[in-house]
């Protein structure tokens, strides 16, 4: 199966750099709008086969132009939702938001024990991410899109490709309607690209990964 894990249009709360986790959410600016239009004429090359968003408002916004454009019904999950900043929501601070990236990837290292202060574990949130992918292998879909979220996506990547680890994540950041695209299935997925820019007008930028990327 084609994984494409693609991350959310902007928010006001992506201008301020502000951990923004809880759901609902906050909507798109009309940059994030301008982005989820984009979407369908970026993957046009892509045969999707069911299209899955997050239980927030972000993801759900940015999922609309790809499912009118491929028709498919957007599966809603809160597994694929954002990782939980817990006592750090809505902080902005450098210390803040170091504890919460420093916790994700040490996750993406197997340390799943550790939590996020008021927040998940590693086991609890790679535990749901897993489950709709799972549920998205079983459509029989060759290629899946999801709209998710850049701290998830990334840490979900490079604790389950086996090409990826943390240190690549933590070097690669994942922009707005940025893309980590993987093939394999539940229990062997490599990452063929990250695209770490948005489909803006200057195009996408990314990297094609291979074994010596991790």
């Amino acid at each position: 199966m084609r994984l494409l894990l693609i991350r959310h249009g902007q928010t006001p709360s992506n201008l301020k750099a502000l951990l923004d986790t809880a759901e609902p959410g906050p909507g798109l600016t009309p940059l994030g709008e301008e982005q989820a239009a984009a979407l369908p004429a970026a993957l046009a090359g892509e045969s999707i086969g069911a299209l899955y968003a997050s239980t927030l408002v972000r993801a759900q916004l940015t999922a609309a132009p790809l499912a009118a454009a491929t028709g498919l019904e957007v599966r809603v999950r809160a597994g694929i939702r954002e990782l939980a900043a817990g006592d750090l929501e809505m902080l902005g601070d450098e210390q803040s938001i170091e504890t919460y990236l420093t916790t994700a990837f040490a996750w993406a290292k197997g340390e799943t024990a550790l939590r996020i202060p008021g927040g998940e574990s590693g086991e609890e949130a790679l535990a749901r991410y897993d489950a709709v992918v799972a549920e998205a292998a079983s459509t029989g879909a060759d290629t899946v899109a999801m709209i998710s979220h850049g701290a998830a996506i990334r840490t979900w990547a490079a604790a389950r490709a086996g090409n990826v680890d943390a240190e690549f994540a933590a070097r690669h950041s994942l922009g707005n309607t940025g893309v980590v695209t993987l093939s394999g299935h539940p229990d062997d997925w490599r990452v063929l690209r990250w695209e770490s820019h948005d489909f803006g007008a200057s195009g996408p930028t990314g990297e094609t990964v291979g074994p010596g990327n991790g």
